[in-house]
């Protein structure tokens, strides 16, 4: 077989064609591998694939929270509006990942398929991507960045912006009103507002502790309050509370939505009626009922921002 010569962390190496490009965690991407902090830009993108590439789909979209893995299966990349997975999961833990991926993967069998994965948490994703290439080393992986999207992004730094936050705006283009601009609220380990502007413009936003840390923060810095369940909320709790644990769980919960409505009415300049409110995460639904009309929930609203990433692009070689 003919070899090439590739390089990495700076030492030269030769490897033969038909090999994986990449093929220890050492050589993970810069962007999972370093420290948040750092002012080095991030790559647009990194790939890990064999030398005869698969196409974008069927794929296997991946979105890596802090708390939880939640993936996707998008058997095809046509279609108008917003892409839906045929079947999705969320999982707590990268080990687990894998381990209850075999039912979306009983649809594709032995065929190569893609996995974009849009990460905020760097050892979770080089665990899965790990599992990945041991157990279907055909499979093309794609770690998202900034770069992929077909997104303006007018912040200072958007290399450092969480993906996910990105790919939430790229959905929320898809689903918005012409002429009207979108707030993207994610409701996850932490809580996120974010305002697309009526040119589909993403444009920041704002970033505070979610429900559940939150909770957390209020056991660990007191000598006296419990540390209480918030992860999940169906139904929104009274807001007077006649106990310890429910005066605790009003203040987390009506404390986030006020958070919210004001940030809502901030990052509009009071312009609510011109912008639609998009909700996603753990207690979006309970959310998004108490935000009023224009507000809906959109429980794959990451998912769906990976699928359109990947139908807008084809990656290099590719036929």
């Amino acid at each position: 077989m003919r070899e090439k010569q590739t390089r990495r962390h700076g030492d030269a190496e030769t490897r033969r064609e038909g090999e994986a490009e990449i093929s220890s965690p050492s050589s993970l991407p810069e962007s999972l591998t370093s420290d948040l902090g750092s002012s080095t830009p991030r790559p647009s993108s990194f790939i890990l694939h064999p030398s005869s590439l698969s196409p974008s789909f069927p794929l296997i979209a991946v979105d890596i929270g802090n708390n939880r893995i939640k993936c996707g299966l998008f058997l095809s990349g046509t279609g108008e509006g917003l892409p839906q997975p045929d079947q999705a999961l969320a999982v707590a833990d990268a080990g687990d990942a894998w381990g209850r991926l075999h039912s979306l993967l009983e649809c594709v069998a032995e065929k190569p398929i893609a996995w974009w994965i849009g990460s905020v948490h760097r050892s979770a994703a080089t665990r899965l991507v790990d599992r990945v290439r041991s157990g279907r080393p055909d499979d093309t992986i794609r770690l998202l960045a900034a770069g992929d999207l077909s997104l303006r992004v007018a912040v200072e730094r958007p290399d450092m912006v969480g993906i996910d936050r990105l790919l939430d705006a790229v959905a929320a283009n898809q689903l918005r009103r012409p002429g009207h601009a979108a707030v993207v609220v994610d409701v996850g380990s932490a809580i996120t507002v974010d305002l697309v502007s009526e040119e589909g413009t993403f444009c920041g936003g704002s970033i505070l502790p979610g429900i559940a840390m939150s909770a957390r923060a209020l056991h660990t810095f007191t000598d006296l309050l419990p540390l209480i369940e918030m992860a999940e909320l169906a139904v929104p709790p009274p807001a007077l509370g006649t106990s310890t644990v429910a005066a605790m769980r009003s203040g987390l919960f009506w404390g986030a939505v006020g958070s919210i409505r004001q940030l809502i009415a901030e990052l509009t300049g009071g312009r609510c009626d011109r912008t639609d409110v998009f909700l996603t995460g753990g207690a979006g639904p309970a959310v998004a009922e108490l935000l009023g009309p224009s507000a809906r929930h959109v429980p794959h609203l990451t998912l769906s921002g990976i699928a359109l990433a990947a139908r807008g692009s084809v990656l290099p070689g590719a036929q």
